[in-house]
């Protein structure tokens, strides 16, 4: 299987996603992008003893001179204590504004490490390495960098692009199947709000997604990366239709917020969140009953939860209610028309959002 190279169209700021195995071993695709000669490897615990010594043998077959920074895994650990944490390595190691930023790992790597890289002396370059489904799909790619605050989800934060994403699809052989499964909540995502070919591909080959098919896998990362560049190559800071992207966030958001960070994975809440979105766009009137429960189907199959946990209507209210997209005080929400045409919805009546979210 060869290296599939897309483009994310951005003017001066465009870049490449490359995808394929053993990618992370090829210098090559590091080497445009390190005139500086110096790069921070900023990974985890869990991926540092799998993939960081191959990276840095292909940052050093660039001629670059690197440092690693290791933090603790799990999306606890994405939160200002570890930001800082991050800030100090990079200034101990006299890092300057041309040192290149590697963010290697999964989706809180690439959140933390692209934020720190957007602040750090106003602004350093960074490269994305994503090494879970999740991080490869979605997270890595369009920009966006967070940390979290007990009270939100990705609250403090920043857009600044990459200089390219390297997605190496041979990372995924280690990946857990729960953290396989959370990934592919995104996969499914982009076939419900843009693309319901892909979507009907999907529910034709989602247990080859979950068996780890490689031929599966890679076009199913392609053609998610597709859809992502697309939206954001039309709204780079989601004014708009980028918005889009958040099927099931809004939801899944307050769920990681209230049972707190990592007793669910983002993908699993966000599944649950598509479930919900689908389920109170039916209710509304405006999606096929029979299209709410295909999606459910799809969630179920992929192996994610299609239940949200018990919370009570007043928190979920409070959390839904400090969602970025929020205007003027009321909620928005992403409700779907049919499968592969999402709409961004500012008006849902309070009282029907209360009832659904009440079971009447």
């Amino acid at each position: 299987m060869s290296m599939r190279t897309l483009a994310v169209g951005l003017g001066a700021r465009s870049y490449p996603i490359h995808i394929g195995p053993g990618l992370i071993a090829e210098g090559s695709l590091f080497a445009p992008h390190l005139e500086s000669g110096r790069a921070a490897l900023v990974t985890n615990e869990t991926v540092a003893p799998l993939y960081a010594d191959t990276v840095e043998r292909s940052l050093a077959a660039c001629g670059a001179r690197s440092f690693r920074i290791v933090i603790p895994d799990g999306e606890a650990e994405k939160r200002w204590e570890t930001l800082d944490r991050v800030y100090g390595e990079l200034l101990r190691a006299k890092a300057d504004r041309r040192t290149v930023v590697v963010a290697l790992g999964g989706g809180v790597v690439g959140d933390l490490a692209g934020f720190a890289a957007a602040t750090y002396q106003r602004g350093v370059p960074f490269i994305q390495v994503p090494t879970t489904l999740l991080a490869q799909v979605d997270s890595s790619v369009g920009g966006k960098t967070a940390v979290n605050h007990p009270l939100g989800k990705n609250m403090i934060g920043a857009f600044h692009q990459p200089l390219a994403v390297i997605a190496d699809t041979g990372t995924l052989d280690t990946l857990p199947d729960r953290e396989l499964a959370a990934g592919l909540a995104e996969v499914i995502k982009y076939g419900a709000i843009r693309d319901l070919p892909f979507f009907e591909w999907l529910e034709s080959n989602v247990d080859r997604l979950r068996a780890r098919d490689a031929e599966a896998l890679a076009y199913a990362i392609g053609r998610s990366c597709e859809i992502k560049a697309e939206i954001v190559a039309i709204d780079e800071r989601e004014a708009g239709p980028r918005a889009l992207l958040n099927l099931g966030h809004t939801f899944g958001h307050a769920i990681e917020t209230i049972e707190g960070y990592g007793a669910w994975l983002h993908g699993e809440a966000v599944a649950a969140g598509m479930v919900m979105a689908a389920r109170l766009s039916a209710s509304l009137g405006r999606l096929p009953m029979a299209d709410a429960q295909r999606l459910e189907a799809l969630v179920r199959r992929a192996g994610l939860p299609v239940q949200p946990p018990a919370l009570a209507v007043d928190a979920w209210l409070d959390a839904m209610g400090r969602d970025k997209k929020n205007e003027s005080g009321r909620i928005t929400l992403i409700l779907l028309d049919r499968l592969g045409a999402a709409t961004i919805e500012k008006n849902t009546p309070a009282g029907a959002l209360e009832g659904f979210l009440s079971g009447r």
